[in-house]
């Protein structure tokens, strides 16, 4: 920008314009090239040796019409993990968002009417390894004939789909490093079968779910840790457990605070209700040694598999985890 070079797509420089015609340089210049892909309303780049390229993952949000999906970014100011590891616990969501009234609940993340009514606070975790990731299952007892069933999807490296009941939308959320410090946040909410409404959108904006109002120009959270996220005191006594507007913000505000920007996790206290967590580490860890030994990642060349939804239910007793998480896969897949 600074003398007029232009680079083309593939980083050659094409012009050089404080230079002499006669001047060869601009032949000697070339900048970093990725390739990258438009789906689902989001650019996604490949940063790896070309001819190792995988495939696109085949996540239905980014197969179906472009009125059927809504898609937004936030900075948030943590490692990733400590993102992640937020999206696939389904035990906090009964303490750190908990509603007075259900109700509200209820419309914050559109669909959710069992999870309002939940009194089970202490579900029992179980874990399953899959092709892509995990399938991490929240089981909490409804009544004498019925578990209410929390699966969440964890599809490596760092995307999750957050349970939703049937026929409510679904949510997509992706964690993606800056530096150990920083990363994107990127949600994405779909509906496989029908386009968003001005209704779906009017929730999705009201940033009591799973998004935080951001500043259109910088993609910074507007409740942020320089006005205490908007904490509200008499909403406090009042409304719900924090005092703050939305979930995904109270989810920032634990993220970001709790641990600082990097977890020390010597400190640490696992216990039962942490074992997703604790799944989640392994496969990454696992997934580094892997490699450090030339042992390349399965999941990029596995694009099918991260065709799945999350679910959340009610379920016989005699159910079993593994037909829970069969469950999951639409119906084409399934069949």
């Amino acid at each position: 920008m600074y003398h007029g070079w232009k680079f083309d797509v593939n980083g050659t420089c094409v012009d050089m314009p404080n230079e002499p015609a006669e001047c060869s340089f601009k032949h000697k210049m070339r900048q970093a090239a990725y390739a990258t892909f438009e789906a689902g309303g989001v650019i996604w780049a490949y940063l790896g040796p070309q001819a190792a390229m995988p495939e696109l993952p085949q996540l239905e949000w980014t197969l179906v019409p472009e009125s059927h999906v809504y898609v937004h970014k936030r900075f948030q100011h943590c490692n990733y993990l400590q993102n992640v590891e937020g999206e696939v616990d389904s035990s906090h969501v009964s303490f750190l968002h908990r509603e007075f009234r259900p109700e509200k609940f209820e419309a914050a993340i559109a669909g959710q009417v069992l999870l309002a009514r939940a009194k089970d606070s202490a579900p029992k975790f179980l874990v399953e390894e899959t092709k892509y990731g995990l399938a991490i299952g929240a089981r909490r007892n409804w009544d004498s004939d019925h578990y209410y069933w929390r699966l969440t999807q964890f599809l490596m490296p760092s995307f999750t789909l957050i349970p939703s009941e049937a026929g409510s939308p679904i949510n997509f959320t992706a964690a993606v490093p800056v530096d150990d410090m920083n990363m994107v946040g990127f949600t994405a909410t779909w509906l496989p079968d029908r386009p968003m409404t001005a209704d779906d959108i009017c929730t999705i904006e009201s940033w009591t779910g799973a998004y935080a109002e951001v500043d259109p120009r910088t993609f910074e959270p507007v409740a942020n840790r320089a006005n205490d996220y908007l904490l509200d005191r008499e909403k406090q006594r009042n409304e719900n457990f924090t005092g703050m507007r939305g979930i995904r913000e109270e989810d920032i505000a634990i993220q970001e605070n709790l641990y600082g920007p990097i977890a020390d996790r010597t400190k640490e206290h696992l216990g039962t209700s942490d074992a997703g967590v604790i799944a989640l580490r392994r496969r990454l860890l696992n997934a580094v040694r892997n490699l450090q030994a030339g042992q390349e990642p399965r999941e990029p060349h596995c694009g099918g598999a991260y065709y799945v939804h999350p679910t959340a239910d009610l379920m016989p007793r005699d159910v079993s985890f593994e037909q829970v998480a069969r469950s999951t896969l639409p119906v084409a897949v399934a069949e």
